[in-house]
């Protein structure tokens, strides 16, 4: 039984990655790393380092997209077979298909949400308190990636009888 796939008869899809996603996402990770050592270090030494967390918060944006769009493009999310398997396989096969409409349908809402509040706050000029990091890209790259996921969700769940 394949460990990444809803059913033990399909197996994983290998889909090619765009390289740039993969060192989005280290790049956001290592960034974090570095600044959280460089702030431990300097609060052991008392030259704490001002805006460590805010600087955090802005790149670890870009990983969790990251992350969540490979996992997804991949298939490789956590699947709990102790219920699924147990179904007969036309039901397996809808319950997976409702599984992913219900994820589409969860990343809809959030791009929406997201569009939302883009939209009221786009011309507040919303930024961090201490270093005054502009929020905006991190807002469209929560929006782009919250309506990718959604796409990607519901394209799975219209061609599963396909597949």
């Amino acid at each position: 039984m394949d460990p990444v796939t809803d059913s033990p008869e399909e197996p994983a899809k290998e889909i090619a990655m765009p390289r740039s996603l993969f060192y989005l996402g280290s790049a956001g990770l290592l960034t974090v790393m570095i600044v959280e050592a460089i702030a431990v270090v300097g609060r052991h030494i008392r030259y704490p380092l001002l805006g460590a967390l805010e600087i955090v918060q802005a790149a670890i944006v870009p990983t969790a997209c990251a992350a969540m769009v490979i996992t997804t493009l991949c298939q490789a999310h956590a699947v709990v077979h102790l219920l699924l398997d147990r179904l007969p396989q036309p039901i397996r096969g809808w319950t997976r298909r409702a599984g992913w409409f219900a994820a589409g349908m969860l990343f809809a809402a959030l791009c929406t949400g997201e569009v939302w509040l883009t939209s009221d706050f786009w011309n507040s000029f919303e930024e961090t308190d201490v270093l005054r990091i502009p929020l905006q890209p991190v807002r469209i790259l929560v929006t782009v990636t919250a309506g990718l996921l959604a796409a990607v969700f519901f394209l799975r769940a219209a061609r599963a009888d396909r597949t």
